[in-house]
């Protein structure tokens, strides 16, 4: 086989960081192969798919510095975030904008735009749909669908099922295998149960870019369990073995019913996009909101949040909200997108951000609490740097930050576990525990079975844009983990 991408002795370094994310990296891909980089969140995998792909420096200006780099003649990139590269309003103008390119006649494209549409499950009444109306799993899909219209020698893969239900998940895997014989694949990936099939070779990077561990799957889960396990490394029983070790505190619900809902609904352009009838939540809930994409999970949290239109009644603590106004100090949110919230220009400016605003604690009250929180979720060293610089994971951990530094009575959050290696992820969810102990109400959209089981209290499931809130988190008990997922989504 030849070698089809490749750095040696790569170095690179993110503005206002203290010390280079590669250090003389060098490593090669061969044509054909299915490579697997794993990782904890922050410690270069993006990157290295991007300065492969010629992204970095080319169009990223980031200081690199190699003794040679060798970028594949055609290849394809789905992004973390898909937004970042759509180029088109419309669903079938940006795989048509591919094919344009291609050169494929006109008269052509509409059946070839159904046929991806269709490899990669993004069902559309109307191809011709908006692309921001879509759902985050959706959007996902369709950024598979433009790289597929490529038909690229070479496939980066930077986390494409983030955001996709597990139902989704286990059917882009499927189009990827199916796919992807004669191409190179290379996958940045934290699920990684349902592609261990397919992969060649692990590489394992430590926390600051280095090389730790290079084989096949079963070589390195067989030998590098416990430094996996060390530097927060997802592997395959990872989830199962915190289970066993770590005791989970009861979660306390609190007999005050804090929130109420009654006939309450969420517009998108006039149109009726989200219903709940009825919901009574007391606090220390914590709410898992389930169901597959598109259904209408996110909107039900803006709507909350009332940043889309609203109607019926809604009550925070017995006081009537009506507005986005009516929230402060009630509710905070998590985006789905961590860059929608961001409003300042480094890490340790945006945490601090509301609170200054405020003006109701001393300055050295304000920043020791953000020096604490930045130091639990493992940002201390990232200060200085503009949250736009820091890996999605990075991104997703500063958004929950700002959301505990605030003390709300209510915390929605959009699946705020994705992008996370296993260590961020089980130390996010015990300072949700902790937080729903005090009395916080928690709403999360998650997609992750073990969270629904483990760790919420009630379970609302969304579908056709109606939620469910009469099935509880004791309904269980009683049936397999199968009836449950089948339920469930």
């Amino acid at each position: 086989m030849e070698c089809i991408a490749s750095v040696n002795k790569l170095r690179l370094k993110f503005p206002e960081e203290k010390g280079l994310l590669f250090k003389d990296l060098s490593i090669s891909f061969q044509e054909g192969e299915k490579v697997l980089l794993l990782g904890p969140s922050g410690c270069g995998k993006s990157t290295l798919l991007q300065v492969l792909s010629g992204l970095i420096p080319q169009s990223i200006d980031i200081p690199i510095k190699s003794e040679s780099i060798q970028i594949p003649y055609s290849w394809g990139f789905v992004f973390q975030d898909p937004d970042s590269q759509f180029c088109m309003p419309y669903v079938d103008e940006e795989i048509a904008f591919v094919l344009e390119n291609l050169q494929i006649p006109r008269e052509e494209m509409t059946v070839k735009i159904k046929e991806l549409l269709t490899t990669v499950g993004l069902c559309l009444d109307d191809i011709h749909t908006e692309i921001q109306t879509l759902s985050g799993g959706m959007k996902q899909r369709l950024a598979l669908a433009t790289v597929l219209a490529l038909d690229p020698e070479v496939i980066f893969l930077d986390e494409p099922t983030a955001l996709i239900d597990e139902e989704g998940t286990a059917e882009v895997w499927d189009t990827v295998k199916a796919i992807s014989k004669d191409k190179t694949i290379i996958i940045v990936e934290h699920k990684i149960d349902q592609i261990i099939d397919v992969i060649d070779r692990v590489i394992v990077f430590t926390h600051d870019g280095k090389i730790m561990a290079d084989g096949n799957s079963t070589y390195i889960f067989s030998n590098f369990k416990e430094e996996l396990k060390r530097f927060g490394i997802w592997y395959p029983s990872a989830w199962e073995e915190y289970k066993k070790e770590k005791v989970q505190n009861t979660l306390t619900k609190h007999s005050d019913s804090l929130l109420r809902l009654e006939n309450f609904r969420g517009y998108r352009k006039k149109e009726n996009a989200i219903t709940l009838e009825k919901a009574a939540v007391h606090s220390g809930e914590w709410i898992a909101v389930t169901g597959a994409n598109g259904a209408g999970k996110s909107t039900l949290l803006l709507s909350l949040m009332q940043l889309l239109k609203t109607s019926g009644d809604y009550r925070i603590d017995g006081c009537s909200i009506k507005s986005f106004a009516d929230l402060n100090n009630r509710a905070y949110f998590v985006f789905q997108n961590p860059e929608y919230q961001f409003l300042t220009n480094s890490v340790l400016e945006e945490i601090t951000y509301e609170l200054r605003q405020r003006n109701e604690e001393s300055h050295a009250d304000v920043f020791k609490k953000a020096n604490d929180l930045l130091t639990i979720f493992g940002l201390k060293d990232k200060q200085k740097q503009h949250p736009y610089h820091l890996s999605l994971g990075e991104k997703r951990r500063l958004s929950v930050a700002t959301a505990f530094i605030q003390n709300p009575q209510v915390l929605l959050l959009d699946e705020p576990t994705f992008g996370q290696d296993s260590k961020n992820t089980f130390k996010l969810l015990e300072l949700l525990q902790e937080e729903s102990q005090k009395g916080t109400i928690i709403i999360m959209v998650t997609h992750d079975l073990n969270i629904i089981h483990h760790f919420a209290t009630t379970v609302w499931k969304v579908k056709n844009g109606k939620v469910i809130t009469d099935w509880k988190k004791d309904d269980m008990k009683t049936g397999s983990e199968g009836d449950v997922y089948e339920y469930i989504f």
